[in-house]
């Protein structure tokens, strides 16, 4: 089994202008490269390479392509030709598709989900971010891209700093009350892998920060989640409107009933913190193994 690891130009080694979080990239092909049996293959390859460069692969596992989010129609189509060159990919390009705007966090609310009361707006500005304090009766609230990723482009306002008057989005948006619980306790993380959970971590953000990702100082701790907690998670993969996929990233944070609230639910190119999760590589294997058994 040869395996395609779809990255990005500014995730792969040795590239000049390589992102400060690439080292995830390198932590999740040693996890992978470490779990290759005899005669198997791993390679990293960006994503907007040839389509010939990935038809001598027997599937393709996307990994780290983090500017995908900025050419969705491109990244979308390459997924689907990779596809039908016979190439599995993982995770598919339908969930990758249904995943890509996080609209779908209303869809798995009306499917029973706990999640952060969102609103979903055409590229606001100023009176709809006040409109949206009275709507959620709250003094500060992050909007985010509903396609992004990374917390890159995405705003904390309060009721004493809101956007200015001629402030726009610029992007299709969902707003979110902020949750004093990421910063208090943390994001929770729960990885499954094959729909099956493999580990757990807490990611803590920077002093002054709310932002969890390691670009911006966040950091993480393995955790074992507490039986709701972990019940919670399994909510979301029940509710996905396809069966489990090769790999999940379910992001959630403690809400002030004090229940965990789903975040995001990452099934397209989500960091799997091998490191707190030592099987992270047989597992992914043993998944990918038994997809390429059964493509046609």
């Amino acid at each position: 089994m040869n395996i395609a690891f779809l990255a990005c130009s500014t995730t792969l080694p040795g590239a000049p202008d390589r992102r400060p979080d690439a080292f995830e990239h390198d932590q999740q092909m040693d996890a992978i490269v470490a779990a290759l049996r005899p005669g198997e293959s791993v390679t990293d390859i960006d994503w907007q390479a040839p389509l010939d460069a990935f038809a001598a692969f027997d599937a393709a596992l996307i990994g780290t392509p983090w500017d995908y989010f900025d050419n969705r129609d491109a990244f979308l189509a390459k997924l689907d030709a990779i596809a039908a060159l016979g190439v599995p990919v993982c995770n598919s390009p339908d969930v990758v598709r249904w995943n890509i705007d996080k609209g779908y966090l209303a869809e798995l609310a009306e499917r029973g989900v706990a999640t952060i009361p969102t609103l979903l707006l055409d590229n606001p500005g100023r009176d709809e971010i006040l409109a949206a304090f009275d709507h959620f009766d709250c003094d500060r609230l992050v909007v985010k891209r509903r396609v992004g990723a990374g917390a890159e482009g995405q705003f904390d306002f309060t009721c004493d700093n809101p956007p200015a008057a001629d402030w726009r989005m610029g992007h299709a948006a969902l707003v979110q009350p902020f949750l004093p619980g990421i910063v208090e306790e943390g994001e929770h993380s729960l990885i499954f892998i094959d729909g099956e959970f493999s580990h757990g971590l807490i990611k803590r953000p920077a002093p002054g920060d709310y932002r969890v990702q390691s670009l911006y100082g966040g950091w993480d701790t393995a955790v074992t989640p507490t039986p709701d907690d972990l019940a919670a998670a399994q909510k979301v993969i029940a509710g996905l409107p396809f069966p489990a996929p090769l790999y999940a990233r379910i992001d959630l944070v403690r809400g002030p009933d004090g229940a965990l609230l789903l975040m995001e639910a990452e099934v397209i190119e989500p960091f799997l913190y091998p490191l707190q999760g030592p099987e992270l590589g047989p597992r992914l294997l043993a998944g990918l193994r038994k997809i390429t058994a059964s493509a046609p």
